[in-house]
């Protein structure tokens, strides 16, 4: 992947957030933190390097580039922080003001036929399959019409945080599909499993803020299953 175009565009965008949480989660002083955005540069245009061109219509390359910049950060630090903490870094860093504009953005067109459209396109590609960096997704529409899933069966992230040597620390990036979803204002975000944990796949669960069922017993499909246990607990709780 060239390092010029979005991967640039990224780090212009987020490495001064990136650096700010060294010392606002980590406890790095101002020049230890300055220290490792500067060496942290190379380390992550070496990831890019290493990274093929994503497919046109391939709408995961910025998951895999921000996994890079955030892999370039933690291979740079002088002590490796543990997930729970890199949870925290990693979320404070990505939802900057922008980023969450883009979020709410997002928010606005989610449910309506041309998102649907769009994931369903995504679902075909499966992109991982010529490219192992990205991602395969299966895409399910909730029967209750409370929303909609995307299973994914191969991850980008886990390949590269496995060739990294950070896998451990996976579940600080899947953790954000949390943060970003309730950002976006109009969904509640629900999973059961991440290939990072051992499942089977990673579910991304969409569901619509707000709703409730008008019929109770709706049949739920095998492929919902996994979510009957979710479900029962949101009707109790909401």
């Amino acid at each position: 992947m060239k390092y010029a175009g979005m991967p640039f565009g990224m780090w212009v965008l987020f490495a001064g957030s990136f650096q700010k949480q060294l010392t606002a989660v980590l406890g790095y002083d101002a020049d230890a933190a300055k220290q490792i955005t500067k060496i942290a540069k190379p380390k992550y245009k070496e990831i890019i390097a290493k990274l093929p061109e994503f497919e046109k219509g391939d709408r995961f390359q910025l998951n895999i580039i921000g996994c890079a910049m955030l892999g370039a950060f933690v291979l740079c630090m002088p002590k490796r922080p543990d997930a729970e903490a890199l949870t925290v870094y990693y979320e404070n860093a990505q939802m900057t003001s922008l980023m969450k504009w883009f979020c709410r953005k997002s928010g606005k067109s989610k449910f309506t036929a041309k998102d649907i459209a769009a994931m369903k396109v995504t679902a075909a590609l499966k992109a991982a399959d010529r490219n192992p960096y990205s991602w395969n997704m299966e895409f399910y529409e909730y029967p209750d019409g409370s929303g909609y899933e995307g299973r994914f069966t191969k991850c980008g992230i886990c390949v590269l945080m496995k060739e990294l040597g950070l896998y451990d620390l996976t579940p600080a990036l899947c953790h954000l599909d949390y943060t970003m979803s309730e950002a976006g204002a109009v969904t509640n975000f629900v999973r059961q499993y991440t290939l990072a944990s051992g499942g089977p796949y990673c579910d991304c669960g969409y569901k619509k803020k707000g709703y409730r069922k008008t019929i109770s017993h709706l049949p739920r499909s095998a492929e919902q299953e996994p979510h009957a246990q979710q479900d029962r607990k949101e009707d109790q709780v909401g």
